[in-house]
């Protein structure tokens, strides 16, 4: 070989360990996700927290983005720079608890008003989740909660780590909704003395609407809008405010339901799933007195965070609900239609999808679970 060729081979090589370099690195910033129905979606790395649970948009297009250990930041738009909001309430952190959801006040842009979700601790080793309502003020590079005030509680406390739930959303009339989970004891979903396995519907200021549907079981059941629910973990309003959620089942028997105002959804008498120790639990079918779910799984998919989308960057897909997937480490996409439902498509992620929410441009955004979940774009792939 003259030296001419050892020049071309040399700068050849350079040329081929340049392009794997760049190739290495736009990976890291960006790749493509194929659904079973055959989408594709670009997926765009922005930032990454430590077991975040939720996120909102501010109308700066700035996010709010919770860890479950007690951590509350706002993220600017490129994800390149966070500041933790100080005035955070204390959370019982272990197991499922911590810090959780983090919505918006419907007139946000007037009074600057937000709404937290978390675990707290009771007395003698109880824990119970509690909705704070505060003040977001921010300035020179700081962002701190004002006048904090818990506006609602799970009754009782009691012990265990899990089904908090604690998923918040506000209807169009400016009602706020929250997923209270059973912890993990089940009979207290069927139990109009106990705010456990109940979804809530409070004014904005945490006083009880006068027109919710049980008004003769004693004061906290007035507070309740359905009832005989595990753990739901994903709360959004269609573009005709009808409530949907989902929900974990036992051992497998996840579902997605169409909340109806004083309806009984069924948990613990009946499932799709059965108990972790193997004993049968009746289907939904053997009582229709219950309500159905819209969707359920078998096997699990373990549903986490929920949106139904309403943007312009896909149009075909205004009216489908998004949820993540922890166990299937999926996004899901399901088309509803009336009060039907079905799974549409899945896209395997490769991690656990904790959150989910609609950015202001139109794009889909996840939080992966755990140490290290990033923050993921997903837009389309032109």
């Amino acid at each position: 070989m003259n030296t001419y060729q050892r020049v071309r081979c040399l700068v050849s090589v350079f040329m081929l360990l340049f392009m794997s370099v760049n190739l290495a690195n736009a990976d890291s910033v960006s790749a493509k996700v194929k659904g079973s129905a055959g989408s594709v979606l670009l997926v765009k790395e922005y930032a990454s927290f430590n077991e975040p649970w939720a996120m909102t948009f501010l109308p700066d297009r700035r996010l709010l983005i919770t860890e479950k250990s007690g951590n509350l930041f706002l993220v600017s738009a490129d994800g390149a720079s966070r500041i933790s909001v100080t005035g955070v309430p204390r959370v019982a952190y272990g197991g499922q608890g911590g810090l959780g959801d983090v919505v918006l006040h419907p007139h946000y842009k007037t009074n600057h008003r937000i709404y937290l979700s978390y675990a707290e601790e009771g007395e003698n080793g109880t824990r119970g989740a509690a909705v704070v309502m505060a003040s977001l003020e921010t300035s020179q590079g700081r962002a701190e909660l004002r006048n904090a005030t818990v506006i609602w509680r799970q009754e009782p406390k009691v012990k265990g780590y899990g089904h908090y739930s604690h998923r918040l959303a506000f209807s169009a009339d400016g009602k706020l909704f929250i997923t209270s989970g059973e912890r993990q004891k089940q009979k207290p979903a069927q139990d109009l003395t106990q705010n456990l396995g109940k979804i809530i519907r409070i004014n904005d200021d945490g006083t009880v609407p006068a027109d919710n549907p049980i008004q003769d079981q004693g004061e906290l059941a007035k507070t309740f809008w359905s009832l005989g629910h595990r753990n739901m973990l994903g709360i959004a309003f269609d573009q005709s405010d009808r409530l949907w959620t989902h929900e974990m089942g036992p051992k497998h028997g996840d579902e997605f339901n169409l909340i109806k105002a004083g309806d009984n959804y069924g948990w613990p008498v009946v499932s799709w799933g059965n108990q972790y120790s193997g004993v049968d639990i009746p289907d939904h079918n053997t009582r229709p007195d219950f309500h159905a779910p819209a969707v359920y799984w078998v096997p699990t998919v373990a549903p986490a965070g929920l949106i139904i989308y309403s943007g312009s960057l896909f149009p075909e897909w205004k009216g489908d609900a998004f949820l993540g997937g922890l166990a299937s480490r999926s996004l899901v996409r399901i088309e509803i239609s009336g009060d039907k439902a079905w799974e549409a498509e899945r896209f395997a992620m490769g991690k656990r999808i904790r959150e989910v929410e609609q950015g202001p441009d139109g794009a889909i955004w996840v939080l992966e679970d755990k140490k290290g979940g990033r923050l993921l774009k997903l837009t389309k792939d032109r």
